[in-house]
């Protein structure tokens, strides 16, 4: 009787424990929204990637092509994950709350990463409510792609209005040019996509695969508000921090107000600054620096008040002379 007192007390130990505390079985995820993942057409892929907690477990969701094992290490503690079936799908339970980095490896080769998945959004409710009014005056703050600090972790936040896809992600060398390893974030009706992609700074170059409402991929598309490109041919979108120049112009800002009042005369020369003059016998455009001399003189001396300078920013097109963004 003690005998079997005792086998009963531990049965029922081992089933308390299980109530409360993590398994090692993952519960089974729908198939079909595994294969919507893997062929790049959930509707959410934020629902199902990265860790979400299941009655008493957190169950973490990878999507790595390619790999042949993935555990989430977080710190003292391991977590293998299981492959599902689908196509570089894995999933495992959590040991415990908290940061995770993952480790995956086929082969000799062996890499690891912060899951873009397990990060919030970066947009605020705010933004979000002016995004969705259309009177939000600061889109080049939040649109684009800029390098940030997020929770804890530098990486880079890509945004983008695309308001009839029904897939966005952000692509580069950096995931193979495949649009199924970062789909982003659709932020309600906005019809912005977002995603914090840990890890990419300045100088990386992207472009955004879409999806149509009837399931069709597009040609890749450079960012509409991209601070930076690629140099022709090449035409992709390029990482850039803004707000680095230091500006030295408060003399000129103090009677700006005066210069430019509704009485003051005022006579526009546009130009297209690399087009304007040709240093070098015709192989170069003038820098800046030469500008500042020759252009000043030249429009002083035609009687002009006012420069319009057409876009200054990088673009992808010298033909268009910036037009063309």
């Amino acid at each position: 009787m003690a005998t079997k007192a005792k086998a009963t007390k531990s049965a029922k130990a081992a089933s308390d424990k299980a109530k409360t505390g993590p398994s090692d079985t993952v519960p089974p995820t729908d198939p079909a929204e595994l294969w919507a993942l893997v062929e790049g057409r959930h509707p959410d892929p934020f629902a199902l990637l990265g860790a979400h907690q299941r009655g008493t477990d957190r169950i973490l969701t990878v999507y790595q092509p390619g790999a042949e094992a993935v555990w989430a290490d977080q710190g003292s503690t391991l977590s293998p994950l299981q492959h599902t079936g689908a196509p570089g799908v894995f999933q495992g339970v959590l040991t415990r709350p908290g940061p995770y980095r993952l480790t995956a490896e086929r082969g000799a080769a062996k890499w690891s990463w912060d899951d873009p998945y397990r990060f919030g959004p970066v947009l605020g409710e705010l933004d979000e409510y002016l995004l969705g009014e259309g009177n939000h005056h600061h889109l080049w703050k939040k649109l684009g792609a800029h390098p940030v600090e997020h929770e804890g972790a530098t990486g880079t936040v890509f945004a983008v209005w695309a308001p009839n896809a029904s897939r966005v992600s952000v692509v580069g060398d950096f995931n193979l040019w495949d649009g199924r390893r970062l789909p982003m974030r659709r932020r309600g009706g906005t019809g912005v996509w977002e995603l914090f992609v840990p890890g990419l700074g300045e100088g990386t170059v992207y472009k955004y695969e879409i999806r149509t409402a009837d399931g069709h991929i597009l040609p890749l598309k450079a960012d509409p508000v991209g601070f930076g490109s690629e140099h022709p041919p090449a035409t992709g979108s390029v990482v850039r921090r803004l707000g680095e120049h230091a500006w030295r112009d408060a003399d000129w800002m103090a009677e700006r107000g005066a210069r430019q009042s509704i009485d003051a005369p005022i006579s526009v020369y546009e130009v297209h600054l690399p087009s304007w003059r040709k240093a070098d016998g015709g192989a170069r455009p003038l820098s800046y620096l030469e500008l500042a001399n020759d252009l000043m003189e030249y429009v002083e001396w035609m009687g002009f008040t006012h420069i319009e300078v057409m876009p200054i920013s990088e673009f992808p097109f010298d033909g268009s002379w910036g037009y063309q963004p």
